[in-house]
């Protein structure tokens, strides 16, 4: 995507060819700064404080921290320990283990001569995979989006409402619930979206910078403006990324994702989801039993980072002293909820019998 006419990944080498650069997302709507990463300890601090978040990127910029480590010192001990470091940055979203067990599996049988070179290539492949099966994504969310233009009039527009940021900022390129959007957008289809400002962390704020910077019309509202806008017709359909799915269907996602779920169900408003396959965990089957959800500092929840009057950036509290703060970082939205699953391979029922028809070279044995 671009940013002042210039066109950036999320994720990236240097000149030198072996230091890492990033955004720093904490940082962003306010102020785009670059942050390069140099050792292991530097990528897992990136992905720990959410330098970089989105589940997709986070895989990458783990693999790019394995490459890192083998540059440091490429023998078994360091190899194990960068990836048991990695590992456990961030417990929900399945792309991190996905592209560390590649990785590894790579690297632990081959000379440790050899290791660095690989694992860069390797980074570099998830990269550009991931660049891939996010425009892959965008094709086949763009027939949708297409259908429903097709019942409406030539000057109305399709309102999509989105949680949490599914964006390029969330993958190396595109994005997955918003590759659809840009691409309806760039076909010259009138598309507005609602943006869930997606408390604690604001992440709307990064989906209207990536919209504002492409052009398309939106508009940042509470998270709890979205089942009144259903309710008042105000809302076509629904897409929304995901950090983990499993092997009947069920997604994981930031939180209050289930809420807008629940709402779209009753409202008769489409529910989808996009996915790369990285994201699937086919050894899960009931996602709200089985999958790990990530609880944060409670001071993401008690303060808030915005600008002053005076233009300087700042944490903000806004909970009385000695409140305690829950902060559940995601949420499961059962597959029930769901209208259907955009992959790279195309759509699909949010069912095992759907998820086997995309991906019979994945998801193993039957659950009966």
């Amino acid at each position: 995507m671009k940013i002042n006419d210039t066109h950036y990944r999320s994720v990236w080498l240097a000149d030198d060819g072996h230091t890492v650069e990033i955004f720093d997302q904490t940082k962003l709507p306010f102020e785009i700064q670059i942050i390069q990463l140099r050792t292991m300890k530097d990528a897992a601090t990136a992905i720990k404080e959410m330098w970089v978040r989105g589940a997709p990127l986070i895989g990458a910029v783990a693999a790019y921290g394995m490459a890192l480590a083998m540059r440091q010192e490429s023998n078994d001990k360091n190899l194990q320990q960068a990836y048991d470091a990695l590992v456990t940055t961030r417990p929900t979203a399945i792309n991190l283990k996905w592209s560390l067990d590649r990785s590894y599996r790579a690297l632990e049988h081959i000379k440790p001569s050899l290791r660095e070179e690989i694992a860069y290539r390797i980074a570099n492949e998830i990269a550009d995979e991931d660049v891939e099966l996010c425009r892959k994504i965008g094709e086949h969310g763009l027939k949708i989006i297409q259908k429903i233009a097709a019942t409406k009039s030539v000057d109305e527009t399709i309102n999509i409402l989105t949680h949490c940021n599914a964006g390029w900022l969330a993958t190396v390129d595109w994005g997955t619930a918003l590759a659809p959007v840009y691409m309806a957008h760039d076909a010259g289809i009138k598309v507005h979206v609602w943006v869930d400002e997606t408390r604690p962390r604001n992440q709307g704020g990064l989906t209207a910078f990536e919209l504002g910077s492409h052009g398309v019309p939106h508009t940042l509202i509470a998270d709890n403006a979205g089942g009144h806008l259903m309710q008042h017709g105000k809302v076509d359909l629904c897409i929304v990324g995901t950090d983990r799915t499993t092997a009947r269907g069920d997604v994981c996602n930031k939180v209050g994702t289930y809420l807008k779920a629940l709402a779209a169900k009753a409202n008769q408003v489409p529910f989808y989801v996009a996915l790369p396959s990285p994201t699937l965990d086919f050894s899960v089957w009931d996602g709200v039993k089985e999958i790990p959800i990530e609880q944060r500092s409670g001071e993401e929840q008690s303060h808030v980072y915005g600008l002053t009057p005076e233009g300087g950036r700042s944490w903000v509290n806004t909970a009385p002293s000695g409140t305690t703060c829950g902060n559940y970082a995601f949420d499961v939205t059962p597959a029930e909820l769901v209208t259907g699953l955009i992959t790279e391979r195309g759509f699909c029922n949010a069912t095992e019998e759907g998820l086997r028809m995309l991906f019979p070279d994945l998801c193993g044995k039957p659950s009966s």
